[in-house]
């Protein structure tokens, strides 16, 4: 597995001395939820509670524990106008010095919460795959770069993803974790067609996409219904990927475009699977 894009436990080589700070009640409008968590040292913050004024005061009573040696007096912060977050509702907070018992904790929390994280596949290391891994790797996902050629993955200059060099991308969906996305956008249509037929026949796929053109769908829905008699599947497919409603055909722009349609798909699809657990385990 990469590392995020700040590995905990980098952080806590460089702050032992830290403060977790964590969301232990939430009642209303609020900026985070009780799964919420954050570290303070006396020069840095690791994570997030929701930012704001907020999370200005529980920096500030973190760092006077510090200074003090005294424990952290518990917070309930209403997020009103007084304190000038116009959220609404109210927070409770939690403060716990860190030990080497709290810190083993945390970082196999964060490898939890890493390894729960939906899996992108985007297949075609080039100009628009390039930029849409890197836009990708700032979202909570775990992005896989897939390529059949080996030196356009050792070019790809995209830090913190992995990367899958193979003679069958096909293989590759079929060995990937329910709930994955797959983005295709190969150098060659014919690859295109058959790493996107093989997706689309995941049931449990979050998102199947594919780079192109009205006539590359047309194209690749004729090419389906021949080759595997399945013409049905073809409407699970998103084609082109990004929307049509801005027409801008430079990579950055189209990978920004679908890395949102991508996020919400794969983050929605992970929602509704931990809602049905959920019921299914009452």
């Amino acid at each position: 597995m990469p590392a995020a894009r700040e590995d905990i436990r980098d952080f806590l080589r460089r702050e032992p001395a830290s403060i977790l700070v964590e969301v232990t009640g939430v009642a209303g409008s609020a900026p985070r939820d009780t799964d919420a968590w954050m570290l303070v040292s006396e020069r840095a913050i690791f994570a997030t509670i929701g930012g704001g004024q907020l999370e200005y005061m529980a920096i500030d009573q973190a760092r006077r524990a510090l200074r003090s040696g005294l424990a952290a007096e518990p917070m309930n912060v209403p997020l009103g106008p007084e304190i000038g977050q116009c959220c609404g509702g109210r927070v409770g907070l939690a403060f716990a010095a860190l030990n080497p018992e709290l810190a083993n904790d945390l970082v196999a929390r964060s490898d939890r919460e890493m390894a729960a994280r939906p899996h992108v596949y985007v297949f075609g290391a080039g100009h628009v795959g390039d930029a849409l891994a890197m836009a990708l790797s700032l979202a909570p996902l775990r992005v896989v770069l897939v390529d059949t050629r080996e030196e356009e993955l050792t070019a790809s200059n995209v830090p913190r993803i992995e990367t899958c060099l193979t003679a069958m991308p096909e293989a590759v969906v079929r060995d990937a974790p329910a709930g994955s996305s797959f983005v295709i956008l190969t150098h060659d249509h014919a690859l295109d067609f058959l790493i996107t037929a093989e997706a689309l026949k995941r049931a449990d796929a979050a998102y199947v996409g594919m780079i192109g053109s009205k006539t590359k769908r047309a194209t690749f829905r004729n090419w389906l219904s021949r080759e595997t008699g399945q013409a049905a599947l073809f409407d699970r497919l998103i084609c082109p990927i990004g929307g049509t409603a801005v027409k801008d055909k430079r990579p950055t722009v189209i990978a920004t475009l679908a890395a949102a349609e991508i996020m919400t798909a794969a983050l929605t699809w992970a929602t509704d699977r931990a809602r049905l657990t959920a019921t299914t385990n009452r």
